[in-house]
């Protein structure tokens, strides 16, 4: 129990500091980040899809057998990110009309990226009740999809008129939900068991909404045939490493299944 708390904690710190880092790197090297930004978003979208089909629906199958059950959870998780996402544009659409209301657009930038942050805190706990496997796929493409994010909120900060210090300190603090999220979990844990079984398939509606609907558009902007190609290559290896885990953990699974099938038979 003391290691699953560690590791979620951990992971959380770990996806915090990593988006920080990626702000920090912005407000230094701007013009160097606008060329390599779509490469990190084309690995954020293998990674996201890679984790959702790879590792997050075969487990969620396999731990509530029921087919129908788990396609409506993940189903659930789609339209769930549709309706957040539809009030997060509904808010922005009702402040921003005018240099005014600028300011406005940075709070409500900063409440939004804090409430997406705490569900990744979730999300990554509730991988880490799994296993360490599901643990670290999840803590991998949460942190490929929060470090261009994560980017393009410190750029609406500026744009709102903060200044570069203000919009890195209040963009840590919006990180630092994740770890509220995840210490949530835990606790709710323990009061509700298996509520893992449950997150877990809406957290891969959830990616594959995000991946298919957020960053998707974004790689269609570049039109350049060597950046596309490229573009292809990087989403190909976050799909290979999600790949690569999953395969793992089914390892991991057969033979702690068979190493229990031995003990029961010595039984």
């Amino acid at each position: 129990m003391n290691e699953i708390w560690i590791n979620a904690l951990l992971s959380t710190v770990i996806v915090s500091v990593a988006s920080f880092a990626g702000a920090l790197f912005l407000a230094f090297k701007i013009k160097l980040l606008q060329k390599i930004v779509f490469v990190l978003v084309s690995f954020a979208v293998g990674a996201l899809f890679g984790n959702a089909f790879f590792i997050l629906i075969p487990e969620s199958q396999e731990m509530l057998g029921n087919s129908l059950q788990m396609g409506l959870l993940v189903v659930g998780g789609i339209v769930l990110m549709f309706i957040v996402e539809k009030l997060i544009h509904w808010q922005h659409n009702h402040n921003v009309e005018g240099i005014k209301h600028e300011a406005p657009l940075g709070y409500i930038s900063l409440f939004t990226d804090g409430l997406h942050n705490f569900i990744d805190g979730i999300l990554i706990a509730s991988s880490w009740m799994v296993s360490a496997e599901i643990g670290l796929a999840t803590t991998l493409a949460v942190i490929a999809h929060e470090i261009p994010q994560e980017i393009s909120d410190f750029g609406i900060l500026i744009h709102a008129g903060f200044s570069r210090k203000k919009a890195l300190f209040f963009n840590f603090l919006a990180a630092c939900t994740a770890i509220a999220g995840a210490i949530g979990t835990l606790l709710l844990d323990t009061l509700l068991t298996n509520i893992s079984t449950y997150i877990l398939p809406l957290a891969a509606g959830g990616f594959v909404y995000l991946a298919g609907s957020d960053l998707i558009p974004e790689l269609h902007r570049e039109k350049s045939v060597r950046k596309n190609t490229l573009q292809l290559i990087v989403m190909l290896m976050g799909l290979a490493l999600m790949l690569y885990i999953g395969q793992n953990h089914e390892h991991h699974h057969e033979h702690h299944h068979e190493h229990t099938e031995e003990c029961n038979h010595d039984h």
